[in-house]
């Protein structure tokens, strides 16, 4: 399942999030749970069939890695978005014991947004009722498409109709903050297909909208039809007029545009993407999950066996770590900063590395600018709309010029 993470889908990439400055406490973190009922055609991230996996003992070394990794302090965490795979497919008694184990090791109060993912066809009234108790206070459903036909070709398991049930549920259980996934440039899609998807998605009046252009990864069913000349994807002008209506719609329904993939109203925009655009440092919790603290990227191990025998014999499950030296920081600070509609802060920039934006990029800068891809206003380098559309390309000038 994909989640809030993802040119558009660079949220899904985890391992290109970043910090802030080392005095600052962490307080951020994503919680892999990589169990799935079935797995869609699209998804690479670490996942794998929930039947027969041993899941109570994951959970159990899961809140062993989050007190190996977190130091008790004062300050609470201000931010945890607990992905897949899919953390509804667990039981009602597993749902619950992952929560009582986040709640007894991370500190957080009623400032936290804590979110969890979910699957439409998976989320019963039991298991919304049991987040809503121990604190969760925001959904985010991986609807992709309100085309049945197209979800059962993308490899979705639920149906228009279960989203409807799902949000229906949550909202009665006194949910407000609730989001929605939708991926567009899907095999045989048209542009009528996907205002179609937009407009019962709107219908739902919902705060808060992601929506992420198809990528074709390697590992996955779709990668294997590409190869074999099978998957009819409708091409970059259809998906460039998909984008442009999504961003239309969207800003026509009062839902802001605040970062290249994600809409919101006002005051509902997601802390926990804001920290990876931001730059700021995050854990990373359970198998394959990736986290970047006290200047330090790292990854988990991914094969869930691997992930418990580390724990299991006292060590961290570690894969790799990577130092970030001041120069990744820095091109980080920008293409994950432009991301955002707002753009890069050039004081916040200075303040953070003693160093000017136009010193370290002008080339760059000066390049994008004379495309009509970047302008600067007062203290903000952004994107502009023609920008958006080719936000890869801008990204890609700010990498390995320093």
């Amino acid at each position: 399942m994909k989640g809030e993470r993802a040119f558009h889908n660079i949220a899904l990439i985890p391992f290109l999030h970043e910090k802030k400055k080392v005095l600052k406490m962490t307080t951020a973190a994503y919680i892999h749970i990589p169990f799935c009922h079935h797995i869609c055609h699209y998804c690479d991230f670490n996942k794998v069939f929930l039947k027969n996996q041993p899941v109570d003992q994951y959970i159990e070394q899961l809140a062993q890695e989050m007190k190996m990794r977190v130091s008790k302090s004062d300050q609470p965490f201000t931010s945890i978005f607990v992905g897949g795979g899919t953390p509804t497919a667990l039981s009602a008694a597993q749902l619950e014991q992952l929560c009582v184990s986040i709640k007894e090791t991370l500190s957080f109060n009623e400032e936290i947004e804590y979110t969890f993912e979910a699957n439409p066809g998976d989320l019963s009234m039991d298991k919304i009722k049991i987040l809503k108790d121990h604190g969760v206070n925001r959904l985010s459903f991986g609807v992709q498409s309100f085309n049945d036909e197209l979800l059962e070709k993308i490899g979705r398991n639920h149906r228009a109709i279960d989203v409807k049930r799902s949000i229906e549920d949550a909202q009665i259980a006194g949910f407000t903050n609730i989001s929605i996934d939708l991926i567009y440039s899907l095999p045989t899609q048209t542009l009528k297909d996907f205002e179609h998807t937009i407009d019962h998605a709107l219908a739902l009046d919902l705060p808060h909208y992601s929506g992420y252009s198809l990528i074709v990864e390697p590992k996955t069913v779709f990668y294997n039809l590409l190869r074999k000349g099978k998957l009819p994807l409708p091409g970059e002008d259809i998906e460039a007029s998909m984008y442009e209506l999504l961003m239309e719609k969207m800003e026509a329904h009062g839902r802001k545009q605040y970062e290249i993939s994600n809409f919101a109203r006002p005051g509902y925009e997601s802390k926990h993407n804001l920290v990876y655009w931001d730059n700021d440092e995050y854990y990373g919790f359970g198998g394959g999950a990736h986290g970047y603290v006290n200047g330090i990227r790292y990854s988990n191990i991914g094969p869930v066996k691997k992930y418990m025998d580390s724990i299991y014999a006292g060590q961290l499950p570690t894969m790799h770590e990577h130092p970030v030296t001041k120069n990744e920081k820095m091109e980080e600070e920008m293409f994950l900063g432009l991301r955002k509609i707002e753009g890069v802060s050039l004081s916040r920039f200075k303040e953070r590395f003693d160093l000017s934006v136009q010193d370290l990029f002008g080339e760059s800068i000066a390049e994008m600018t004379s495309k009509g891809w970047l302008e600067t206003k007062d203290d903000r380098m952004r994107l502009t709309k023609q920008g958006r559309y080719l936000g890869n390309e801008v990204f890609q000038s700010f990498i390995g010029v320093i």
